[in-house]
């Protein structure tokens, strides 16, 4: 029995090295790692010779003397389920001045200069691109997501395949760009900020958390929020409970029965745009780990804004159709209502906060929401933009997938947990993600246009909404007449019926008065539109006008 077992280990490397090549020609950066013998672990980090090539237009070759970097490195394997039960494993990357284990930090192949890297394997994701579309989409969408880099990587002198290069979630006026804490920085505007918290596996480098309630009707859960920044031998006492108070205000006003009042104390607490963003890309790509596992938010300090804010988007390899679990092949259905499923499936040690259950009953954010949502489909979630993108980026990758699929032989055209789609080319699995991505923007259409209906009594004042439009229908000019009760800084604006931004009338402090606006735009066409009026980013008013 042991010869045989000898015997398989010996045929299965054998196998491994006839995939591998020895050499790589590519339009892609080069990355080279050089264990010099040793093993690779989860941790500690090993040290290694690291080269980074990269001829700008030119082709790349492994025999090329590096261009972008030479010199050592930290290396380890990174993640939970992707480095146990893959045998394309990701890696965490530490730039090293020397076997010193001192940090350097360079700037790589475009991205602004650090120390922590990662080389992402994506195994289970066969496009090998929804990671890097979210982050792509999050960046467009005006918020932080990591930077990637596509690159090959030969590993101790053999190709190990296509992977990403990208940048690690961390505090750094680049990346997660909050105030630096010191261990001094106990009391004051000090201990507000910045802060950076987690909602995740707690595998991996060990933080200080806390545990915080979820319930389902009447089941009651906890689950942890840890904070990555400071770390755990950084943080003081002073900062971990002003931390924890603070998010923990925030949930109780947020989980009160008063939420939805304007005054609500929730709403002076985070940066809700920031929410609306993160609950966007969330629900558009709808990954099945969202707002349950890799859910990341941070916060400031109060001199410098001092909100809680969402993000950056982080982890959406099972993103965009890619799981068959949780009902996240589907194309309808809400993601904040994950719990449902995670609870009825025994899942219960990865759970969701109960803030975005309650997020979706309060009409301000529903019609921001809609608002964002209308604004962002016009170009940042436009389907032609995105399969533009994705054909553009296939075309650039078809040779390296080819030998990525080569080398790693049990992927294309084979079921990879937790994969609901299999096809049996790679253009198949991109022409799947493409028409999962139409469907869902057209069921996502649906619902937002149903949170944008207006209210009953359109036309006219009422008790609660200081807005009115005279006249209604018009044909070449009317009147936007608003109250304003107390000094504050106005915004009207004027979106399609489905949600489209059209043009912001007015967005400036007025007095205590009556206030009223001419509608004469020929640029308008014949049509209904939503007249929303915002006073100091409290909901106002909303009513229908209609061109003729």
């Amino acid at each position: 029995m042991k010869l045989f077992y000898t015997l398989f280990i010996l045929a299965f490397f054998c196998i491994l090295k006839t995939n591998a090549q020895s050499q790589v020609s590519t339009n892609l950066p080069i990355i080279k790692v050089n264990t010099n013998g040793n093993v690779i672990y989860d941790e500690p980090k090993i040290l290694a010779d690291l080269e980074i090539i990269n001829n700008g237009s030119s082709t790349n070759n492994s025999t090329d003397k590096p261009n972008i970097y030479a010199g050592k490195v930290g290396i380890e394997y990174r993640g939970s389920t992707s480095q146990d039960l893959f045998p394309k494993k990701p890696f965490g990357l530490e730039l090293w001045v020397d076997s010193t284990q001192k940090s350097r930090k360079v700037a790589l192949l475009g991205m602004p200069e650090e120390s922590d890297w990662v080389l992402n394997a994506t195994y289970n994701d066969k496009t090998l691109m929804r990671d890097v579309l979210s982050y792509d989409l999050a960046n467009r969408m005006g918020r932080y997501a990591t930077r990637t880099r596509y690159c090959e990587l030969m590993l101790n002198n053999q190709y190990h395949g296509l992977y990403i290069l990208m940048e690690k979630i961390k505090r750094d006026k680049n990346r997660v760009d909050v105030s630096s804490l010191k261990t001094t920085d106990n009391s004051g505007d000090d201990v507000t900020g910045g802060y950076i918290l987690k909602i995740d596996k707690t595998e991996g480098s060990i933080s200080r958390s806390w545990r915080t309630n979820v319930t389902n009707g009447l089941q009651k859960f906890t689950i942890p929020i840890q904070i990555e920044y400071p770390k755990m031998a950084d943080i003081t006492d002073a900062q971990f409970n002003y931390i924890k108070d603070y998010v923990t205000e925030f949930e109780t006003s947020l989980l009160s029965t008063d939420f939805k009042n304007s005054k609500a104390k929730w709403r002076d607490l985070i940066d809700l745009d920031s929410f609306i963003d993160y609950f966007l890309i969330t629900e558009f790509t709808k990954n099945v780990d969202g707002y349950r596992l890799s859910t990341y938010f941070y916060k400031d300090k109060n001199s410098k804004g001092g909100k809680l804010k969402m993000g950056p988007a982080w982890d959406y390899n099972l993103a965009f159709g890619n799981a068959y679990y949780h009902e996240g092949y589907l194309t309808s259905g809400w993601q904040y209502k994950v719990n449902d499923l995670a609870i009825l499936a025994k899942d219960v040690n990865f759970l969701s906060p109960n803030w975005w259950e309650q997020f979706a009953q309060d009409s301000t954010f529903k019609y921001r929401v809609a608002n964002r949502w209308g604004v962002l489909r016009n170009k940042v979630l436009s389907t032609e933009r995105i399969n533009n993108w994705i054909d553009s980026t296939a075309k650039v990758l078809q040779p390296a997938m080819e030998r990525n699929n080569n080398r790693w032989t049990g992927v294309l055209g084979k079921s990879v947990w937790p994969n609901y789609y299999v096809g049996a080319t790679y253009q198949d699995e991109l022409n799947w993600m493409k028409e999962w991505i139409r469907q869902r923007s057209i069921w996502l259409d649906g619902q937002f246009k149903a949170w944008v209906t207006p209210l009953a009594n359109e036309n006219e004042i009422s008790r609660e909404f200081a807005l009115k439009v005279f006249p209604n229908p018009y044909e070449s000019e009317t009147t936007i007449e608003y109250i304003v009760a107390k000094k504050g800084k106005a915004k009207i604006s004027i979106y399609d019926f489905m949600g489209r931004l059209i043009n912001v009338v007015i967005n400036e402090e007025k007095n205590a008065n009556t206030h009223q606006i001419k509608i004469n735009n020929e640029a308008l066409q014949s049509g209904t539109y939503i007249i929303d009026y915002q006073l100091d980013e409290i909901p106002a008013g909303r009513v229908k006008m209609i061109k003729k």
